[in-house]
């Protein structure tokens, strides 16, 4: 079971307008979105998530140097202040959806870092691959969580809820508004009964990587080096802070966690035929137009796998479901489990995007191909330049849990938690 516990966060003081200094997570920030964060304020945590200079290592004034160099400056000089006693954290997130106000809580915290193979963390689905050496070269010259995992435990007796608002009922150390709308709100828990209480709590569950697949990978990877040349130096120590990763911990039983679909867009690998696409498709589901009356979604009260299909050459979109005479363990090949083979995704991904447009993820160089959207709109409305658009539904809980539980990864970008969780809240230092 995961070991969860307080630390001592550093963050900005409580007289800093958060609005400047605070930014979205650093793999969604564009070189312009930097650039604009920066002309907020020169202390903005991008320069700490993004530093300037060259991505390579052995380069002069490289991005790592900075890092290290800024981390350094920003917790001597104030820019940064540390918490006098270790603390989990409460965090409140405020935010609308189809005019539905919602909020979402997490207990922010260090949790010990365990490989996939434990089945101690898991992972929930598939990443892109992309380079992870940028990630632990910084985290390696920094010692520092600059962001937190987002992690989900389990708890459909809500028992934990009871552990929120205790925390909740002091006064907040910190508020901030990002520019999507969202409220962050922050509580510090430092008195020990609660702590144990929460500890104690999420003790009894997995913890389930909803995003930061890639941030908990470089830091098993640093954990690892770390311990080797611990071990070589004959220096080793129990229970080092570099066993711990910073986390965000969200009860993905709470009806307010908030999943939304990842629609994608694909082109063929050479001209595209609409009338040999949609013959393709017919040999695994049934097409139907789109209701008028409809917008862009998916109909509700489909229970076969279902998503909504475009083509560049079709004026609306239609609405594509699982044949009744296709078995999902038997069309899609492999050992995997039932859970998998019933995703909507994992059916697009294996009946559709494979044998009809030939992208797969096992064959990177065809990912060129695919685009992903978070708007059902944008996805459509990409057809006028694309060859196909699909939008789908959102991944429900129980199967994200299942297919986790069976220790196996949904297809990538088969949820969308939202929002995200702010950078520049809380850091953490791996090293006192």
């Amino acid at each position: 079971m995961p070991v969860v516990r307080p630390f001592r966060a550093w963050r900005y003081p409580s007289d800093q307008d958060l609005h400047t200094v605070t930014a979205q997570p650093y793999d969604v920030i564009s070189p312009a979105q930097r650039e604009e964060l920066l002309g907020l304020s020169a202390d903005n945590v991008v320069a700490l998530e993004l530093p300037e200079g060259s991505l390579d290592p052995q380069a002069p004034d490289n991005r790592y140097e900075t890092g290290a160099k800024r981390w350094i400056q920003w917790t001597g000089d104030g820019t940064l202040v540390r918490d006098d006693a270790p603390t989990i954290y409460v965090l409140e997130q405020k935010f609308t959806v189809d005019d539905r106000p919602i909020r979402r809580r997490a207990f922010i915290a260090e949790v010990m870092l365990h490989p996939f193979a434990d089945g101690v963390v898991l992972p929930h689905e598939r990443t892109l691959p992309k380079a992870l050496g940028d990630r632990f070269a910084l985290l390696e010259a920094t010692a520092t969580n600059l962001s937190q995992v987002f992690g989900l435990y389990s708890d459909p007796e809500r028992t934990t809820d009871a552990a929120f608002e205790a925390g909740m009922a002091q006064d907040p150390v910190m508020t901030v508004t990002d520019p999507d709308g969202v409220v962050s709100t922050v509580w510090a828990v430092t008195d020990p009964e609660q702590i144990a209480a929460i500890t104690g709590a999420l003790a009894d569950s997995n913890v389930f990587i909803a995003d930061g697949h890639h941030r908990y990978t470089v830091a098993l990877a640093y954990r690892d080096a770390r311990r080797s040349a611990a071990s070589a130096a004959g220096d080793v120590h129990a229970d080092p802070d570099y066993d711990y990763v910073m986390m965000a911990l969200v009860n993905l039983d709470d009806p307010n966690l908030i999943v939304l679909p990842t629609h994608r867009v694909a082109d063929a690998p050479s001209d595209f035929s609409a009338e040999e696409f949609y013959e393709g498709l017919n040999r695994h589901f049934d097409i139907t137009d789109l209701p008028a009356d409809s917008g862009p979604t998916v109909p509700e009260g489909l229970e076969r796998p279902s998503f909504l299909v475009k083509t560049s050459e079709d004026p609306q979109p239609k609405v594509a479901v699982l044949r009744a005479d296709v078995d999902p363990s038997s069309a899609v090949v492999g050992s995997h489990s039932e859970a998998y083979k019933e995703l909507d995704v994992t059916l697009l991904q294996e009946l559709v995007l494979d044998p009809l447009l030939g992208i797969h993820p096992d064959r990177p160089e065809t990912l060129a191909r695919l685009s992903f959207f978070k708007d059902a709109g944008e996805a459509l409305a990409a057809t006028s330049e694309h060859d196909v658009a699909f939008i789908l539904r959102p991944t429900k809980m129980e199967q994200m849990k299942a297919v986790s539980l069976a220790g196996e990864v949904m297809p990538q970008k088969s949820t969308y938690f939202y929002p995200k969780l702010l950078s520049g809240l809380v850091l953490r230092s791996i090293d006192d």
